[in-house]
């Protein structure tokens, strides 16, 4: 049995149903522009895609995604956003080849709370490459992964005055209130 066959059997063995994306899956899907990008499960060896992706996203950006100002990832940030293991921890990448090399365009990421019932995620695209409709393919991949994984709840957590996910949450179904641990930000919530 291969290593990825491990671990395929390993990661279906812990969960109660199989799960659509694995460290080996991956598309080409269109934008609404025609652009066609390429779409995996994050992995390993994307630690540098995540950094310069991280350093390239313009100050508000960076705000909106970490809900503080940030000049670039930290070691120990680019750790955490690099634990992934396909069920409790997901993220998936949209890729693109610029000038001979993959460069990261957008993430799509959640992590299960304590009570394994819900997960809490984010979303990203960099600058450039919005209103073409990546960031929905990518939380549309995040949904159905964590629908797949048993989990009955979404949500994120963001700065109000984020229009762009704003209207998102709101083209998926997310329901928007207050945060209750934080009167300056909003909850947006998503039925799985």
């Amino acid at each position: 049995m291969t290593h990825s066959s491990k671990l395929t059997s390993a990661i279906e063995t812990r969960a109660s149903r199989p799960l659509l994306a694995l460290a080996g899956d991956h598309w080409i899907e269109p934008l609404s522009d025609g652009t066609r990008v390429f779409v995996r499960p994050l992995q390993p060896r994307d630690r540098e895609f995540e950094a310069e992706f991280i350093e390239r996203l313009s100050p508000e950006a960076r705000r909106f995604r970490f809900l503080c100002d940030i000049k670039g990832p930290s070691k120990s940030l680019l750790d955490a956003l690099m634990k992934v293991d396909y069920i409790h921890e997901m993220a998936f990448v949209a890729l693109v080849h610029d000038e001979g090399r993959l460069r990261e365009i957008g993430v799509s990421r959640y992590a299960t709370s304590v009570d394994g019932e819900q997960c809490e995620c984010a979303i990203t695209v960099a600058d450039e490459w919005r209103h073409r409709g990546l960031a929905l393919l990518l939380m549309r991949h995040l949904i159905e992964t964590a629908r797949r994984n048993g989990l009955r709840k979404m949500f994120a957590i963001e700065d109000p005055a984020n229009e762009a996910m704003r209207e998102l949450a709101g083209h998926l179904g997310f329901r928007c209130g207050a945060e209750p641990d934080d009167a300056r930000l909003v909850r947006y919530t998503l039925d799985l």
